[in-house]
């Protein structure tokens, strides 16, 4: 293994855990060798999924613990603390879209269930605040540590449909850069703070808008990939690496950076 890129023996706390992005890249990391604090607030899908990591390694344990409550946090981080010492890494996976906060083609903003939009721009923002205060502070007080935010395509240009989901994101993007010059400036150099961009991958949260029933691309589908250079949609897994990256000393001037996953579809005018 390549030192450099090397992120074994980090205690890395996972958001979302329970989740398909998180907990692939729980997997990736434990793999790597990383100790793997696996955080989700559903018990049972967060059962599923130690016991789902524990085939590749024996250093993860699964706290239950809620994005959106400070206390519940702060719970989390006095456990993992006790338990390996120090906390190296956090990755603010948990966030996501919903339908409601979804606009149908036929649908105006003025339709847009309120509800909805308070839970999607309170996990997604909130979600990567609160988490970033408690599990950051870890990291501020060891003078050491790496944050990986998830922002979106949204946070480039506007994307229809998702107003909730886009503000988020956006913000997030913003949040990034911010965490990161405030870390740099009070606590030196070895805590920073990034984000990644995925482009667009076809999961449970999306798949409605760009899956017809019968298996065929939806037309907002055929808009993506027309602005896509590398004219496919992603694999879940092409984001390990540079989440690995920005996580490793191989990142080590690396922070407040936003890096797109996207096979090209933010650089790409459509022209």
């Amino acid at each position: 293994m390549n030192e450099l890129f090397s992120i074994a023996g980090k205690v890395a706390v996972i958001t979302g855990a329970g989740g398909v992005l998180g907990g692939n890249i729980a997997q990736h990391f434990i793999q790597q060798g990383a100790k793997i604090v696996a955080l989700d607030i559903r018990q049972e899908q967060l059962d599923k999924r130690v016991t789902e990591l524990k085939q590749y390694g024996d250093e993860v344990i699964g706290i239950v613990g809620n994005v959106l409550d400070i206390a519940s946090l702060q719970k989390v981080a006095d456990e993992v603390v006790a338990k390996w010492g120090k906390i190296d890494i956090l990755l603010n996976i948990a966030g996501g879209n919903m339908p409601g906060a979804t606009l149908d083609p036929d649908q105006n903003f003025y339709d847009m269930d309120i509800a909805c939009w308070e839970k999607v721009t309170n996990l997604n923002m909130n979600g990567t605040v609160y988490p970033s205060m408690v599990f950051g502070k870890v990291m501020a007080q060891q003078k050491s540590g790496c944050i990986v935010n998830v922002s979106s395509m949204a946070a480039y240009s506007a994307l229809t449909r998702v107003p909730g989901y886009s503000a988020a994101k956006t913000a997030v993007a913003n949040f990034t850069k911010w965490l990161a010059t405030e870390m740099a400036l009070k606590y030196g150099d070895g805590v920073r703070v990034n984000a990644i961009a995925p482009g667009f991958f076809i999961g449970d949260q999306n798949r409605r808008v760009l899956i017809n029933p019968d298996g065929t691309l939806t037309e907002r589908s055929k808009k993506v990939l027309a602005k896509t250079p590398f004219g496919r949609f992603g694999d879940i897994n092409e984001l390990n690496g540079a989440v690995q990256f920005l996580c490793s000393d191989a990142a080590s001037f690396v922070t407040g950076a936003m890096l797109p996953i996207d096979g090209g579809f933010s650089a790409f005018s459509g022209v």
